[in-house]
């Protein structure tokens, strides 16, 4: 009797370790089975809700171990397990297409504010044109213009026709003091200063716009919110539970009024920055047009011309 008992010891530890291994091999088993399942339903399209009905449904429902049932319960929390999302080819498209129902949502004011882009884009390119330096203050004109003015080369029916020849606010400026030619410097001046003061003027005539449209797109924008928000609080009294929830109600009537708000914003901040560029623009070129002139009036005014005669008939006695 003592001699089969160390024997019965090691053959039941190691039936044991058996039924271990083999439940470990089944449990394996069967989650590679179902990860292969889902990913074939991922593929497939087919989402796993747990409730499928297998073919042998008819078939009488056999005795199962408890290893069984455990992989069972496994399977089952493995075919519940939410569905892998993927990424749909029309992603873009409906990208496009929100962005216009979110546009058209915002109300009848949109449109005044869509105008208001549309003319800001149109004037930002016509004052980056206009307002270059080549046009305004040509380099080799002035500079010539001057050196021609300062030897004496130059008399005022020249001088003249190559203002009208090159026809820039400058030759204008330019121009306005060449007709005072042989006068007081007061009167030369005061020509130039006038002139100057009209070009200036033509410098900034769309500026004003751009500023206006930097005012009343954010004004547009807040009257479009408060429309909004009434009609949406009107939506919340007139609604009835039943059909849909008021919270829903509310932060949908309350988004769209905030679109309003949202594009005149987008459309000043631009108009705005574009202002102010092109107005510190405008006053370089108004001062650099004021030095200019100035040396035409020290060039052709009554104080400076019997100067220039005495010096120049020196140089030739000479």
């Amino acid at each position: 009797m003592n001699s089969s008992t160390p024997s019965k010891s090691p053959s039941r530890s190691m039936l044991k370790f058996a039924a271990i291994a083999l439940f470990a091999v089944l449990t394996i088993a069967d989650c590679r089975i179902c990860l292969a399942q889902g990913f074939s339903n991922v593929a497939t399209s087919e989402p796993i809700t747990g409730f499928e009905v297998p073919e042998d449904s008819q078939a009488p429902p056999t005795p199962q171990s408890p290893v069984q049932n455990l992989n069972q319960q496994t399977v089952n929390a493995t075919d519940t397990a939410p569905p892998i999302s993927t990424p749909t080819v029309s992603g873009a498209a409906s990208a496009s297409k929100r962005l216009f129902d979110v546009l058209r949502s915002g109300g009848v004011l949109m449109i005044p504010i869509a105008i208001c882009s549309f003319i800001l884009v149109v004037f930002i390119f016509e004052r980056l044109i206009s307002l270059r330096r080549a046009r305004i203050i040509p380099g080799p004109f002035s500079t010539r213009f001057l050196d021609q003015l300062g030897n004496g080369d130059l008399d005022r029916s020249a001088a003249l026709s190559l203002c009208e020849k090159n026809n820039s606010p400058i030759a204008h400026v330019f121009a306005a003091g060449i007709q005072k030619w042989g006068r007081p410097s007061v009167e030369v001046e005061q020509a130039v200063l006038d002139e100057g003061e009209r070009t200036s003027n033509r410098l900034r005539s769309y500026l004003r716009l751009i500023n206006g449209v930097a005012t009343v797109c954010p004004l547009l924008g807040m009257l479009g919110t408060v429309l909004g928000m009434i009609q949406a609080f009107d939506a919340i009294a007139t609604v009835d539970p039943s059909i849909g929830d008021p919270k829903t109600v509310i932060a949908t009537g309350i988004s769209q009024a905030l679109l309003t708000t949202a594009a005149g914003m987008t459309v000043a901040i631009p108009a705005l920055i574009a202002y102010l560029f092109f107005s510190s623009r405008v006053d370089k070129h108004v001062m650099e047009i004021d030095r200019l002139g100035m040396k035409v009036v020290n060039l052709i005014s009554a104080e400076t011309l019997p100067m220039k005669r005495a010096a120049r008939t020196t140089k030739k006695a000479a």
